[in-house]
């Protein structure tokens, strides 16, 4: 049985759906948390999906959570290790049209543009990031600039996620969500409101849609 949703966009999460930076992300969190005297693992709890300042404003609200998240920016814009593309992420972005898709991220512009980079993935002129909202993921704000900047209505887009967070965004734009559970569990994403749920990106395969929608995304 082949599954399928149609679209005309689709707006991709970058973290944990394109690339996997994982170990890179606690890595540079630890670094910045250890001279605070505030748990990693608190954070971890808090910090996917969303904007480094919101998880900062979160665990330490003493803190100058603007300046703190700068100093975490520049860490991690000197490692950049250990991030790798996802499975079939080239393939996948290569089948599409380059004005159908776009990615919507809670990391900085500079931070975004260097892990993409780094596995070798395209940057889209489009690309949504935190410097370009004032209220990040679980608002809309984010997922309503990406389909905004694509020119295509929110309810004829498809958001492409990981995180609660982002589900939320998504949902909360009027746009329908794809959860990809590789880092979170199916009944986590499930819980959230998915349309439709995957294993992994390269599950995914793109075709015309041939009907009313420009795109056809099977698994």
């Amino acid at each position: 049985m082949v599954n399928e949703l149609a679209c005309d966009a689709l707006l991709f999460d970058l973290d944990g759906v394109l690339i996997d930076s994982s170990a890179c992300i606690v890595r540079n969190w630890r670094a910045w948390a250890e001279p605070h005297g505030i748990d990693v693992a608190e954070i971890m709890k808090v910090a996917h999906g969303v904007r480094s300042v919101e998880a900062i404003r979160q665990v330490a609200p003493h803190l100058d959570a603007e300046a703190e998240a700068a100093r975490l920016t520049a860490l991690e814009l000197m490692n950049a290790d250990d991030v790798i593309a996802m499975p079939d992420a080239h393939a996948l972005l290569a089948a599409l049209p380059a004005d159908a898709w776009t990615i919507v991220t809670s990391g900085g512009a500079d931070l975004a543009k260097a892990r993409l980079r780094a596995v070798g993935l395209p940057i889209p002129t489009t690309m949504v990031t935190a410097d370009d909202v004032t209220q990040g993921k679980p608002a809309p704000e984010p997922y309503l600039l990406g389909a905004k900047r694509l020119g295509v209505s929110p309810d004829r887009c498809l958001v492409v996620e990981d995180a609660p967070a982002g589900i939320q965004a998504g949902r909360a734009a009027g746009i329908r969500v794809l959860g990809v559970s590789s880092t979170h569990t199916r009944a986590e994403l499930l819980e959230q409101g998915v349309a439709a749920l995957v294993e992994r990106l390269a599950e995914l395969t793109v075709a015309n849609s041939g009907a009313d929608f420009r795109l056809s995304l099977r698994w």
